[in-house]
């Protein structure tokens, strides 16, 4: 009933709140005010008739009785005149005290709009600012009072938020560094120790394959943070133009001997319109190329996979679903979650890092898109990605990834 009611009435705002604190005062005071001055006068009413009364108690003649009989009558119409009076006085007092409720309400409203004024500018200076315009400052002018208080805090946190992303940004950076030199020594370790003149023994040689394999496994994991990191701080390097239907078929191209060692079928159905976006060729490659890795390594032998890509007047979009087990919905909508994976039931293999569908929600969120998972009725994942279209003037310049 509350979210009925909530969807039909307008939005309680600020504004509102003190324009009706300020007509409900205005309403409550000249009420009382009215109710004094009607007090009033009705008293004054009633002395004057009890005045007039008891003039006319010591009657001793027929001469004085008289006098005192048009006494009472000019009493009785005085206050017949002073009732009259009081209550055209009373009923113009309330038609007046409408008219100045209504002239309040407004007068509230308007200034009630002046003083949230620089509230609104702050809101709206602060739902600009995002990751990528942390330098910006609110800078809010005025006196020293409450509002430019609060101004002056948000601009401290902005600074502080701007830091704290500065230092992530140069931790990535150089843990990316650092941590490449060792892998490439431990790797090349391993090599001149199998490639030794003298006979290698076999458990020597598994063990540098494995070796080799967990190095692999970790110089990927790296790319992936890397990617990752980049993505979500809106770090965009080489922009262009791309074909969304391109980008795909490649990826399923280059995965064709993968593809073929788990008898996996591929429908790959295009759109009648293209699928043409800018943003980062490397990240957009890396989305494009973790679905299709997520539809190869979470599948089941002789599976299928079934990719998608069309547009509409605004979007791109690219759907690639697979299928398997029926999934839980709970579980699926955590999968964008670093290190969420499904398990190794559903796949059959403890295949990937858990970092694919986060990075892929990272790289659509920071091109100004969506990523949407839903399990599907019959079994398996629905993955669904919109980009926005490239606008017309950079179809011009458009090329594919060589």
């Amino acid at each position: 009933m509350r979210m009925l009611l909530a969807g039909v009435l307008p939005r309680r705002t600020v504004r509102m709140r003190l324009t009706a604190l300020y007509g409900a005062l205005f309403v409550v005071s000249g009420a009382v005010l009215l109710a004094i001055t009607s007090g009033v006068v009705v008293s004054s009413s009633q002395v004057s008739v009890t005045a007039a009364n008891q003039a006319g108690l010591p009657a001793l003649t027929r001469d004085q009785i008289r006098i005192q009989q048009l006494r009472d009558q000019l009493a009785n119409a005085e206050a017949q005149i002073h009732s009259g009076v009081s209550h055209g006085l009373l009923v113009g007092s309330a038609i007046a005290l409408g008219i100045m409720t209504v002239v309040s309400v407004v007068l509230g409203w308007i200034v009630a709009g002046r003083v949230l004024r620089p509230l609104r500018q702050m809101t709206a200076a602060t739902r600009r600012i995002s990751a990528d315009s942390l330098h910006e400052r609110l800078a809010v002018a005025g006196p020293g009072d409450e509002l430019k208080d609060l101004a002056d805090t948000i601009d401290g946190l902005l600074e502080r938020l701007e830091g704290a992303f500065a230092a992530q940004r140069r931790f990535v950076a150089n843990a990316s560094h650092e941590l490449r030199t060792p892998l490439t020594t431990m790797r090349a370790s391993v090599d001149v120790a199998v490639a030794k003149p003298e006979p290698v023994p076999a458990q020597t040689i598994a063990l540098a394959d494995r070796l080799r394999g967990e190095l692999d496994r970790v110089d990927g994991l790296l790319d992936g943070f890397l990617a990752l990191a980049r993505a979500q701080h809106g770090d965009l390097p080489g922009q262009a133009t791309l074909s969304l239907e391109y980008l795909t078929a490649a990826a399923l191209a280059v995965r064709a001997d993968a593809i073929a060692a788990r008898h996996l079928t591929v429908h790959h159905v295009t759109g009648a319109e293209g699928t043409w976006v800018t943003g980062s060729q490397p990240l957009l490659c890396r989305m494009v190329d973790n679905v299709a890795d997520n539809a190869i390594g979470h599948n089941r032998d002789g599976g299928w996979i079934s990719v998608t890509t069309g547009a509409d007047e605004h979007m791109a979009h690219l759907v690639v679903e697979t299928g398997g087990d029926v999934l839980d919905a709970d579980q699926v909508s955590q999968l964008t979650q670093p290190f969420r994976r499904l398990g190794a039931d559903r796949t059959g293999s403890d295949h990937g890092s858990g970092l694919g569908l986060s990075i892929v929600e990272a790289i659509a969120t920071a091109h100004g898109g969506t990523l949407d998972l839903g399990p599907r009725p019959g079994g398996g994942l629905r993955v669904s990605i919109a980009l926005p279209l490239a606008p017309a003037g950079y179809l011009a310049g458009a090329g594919v990834p060589g």
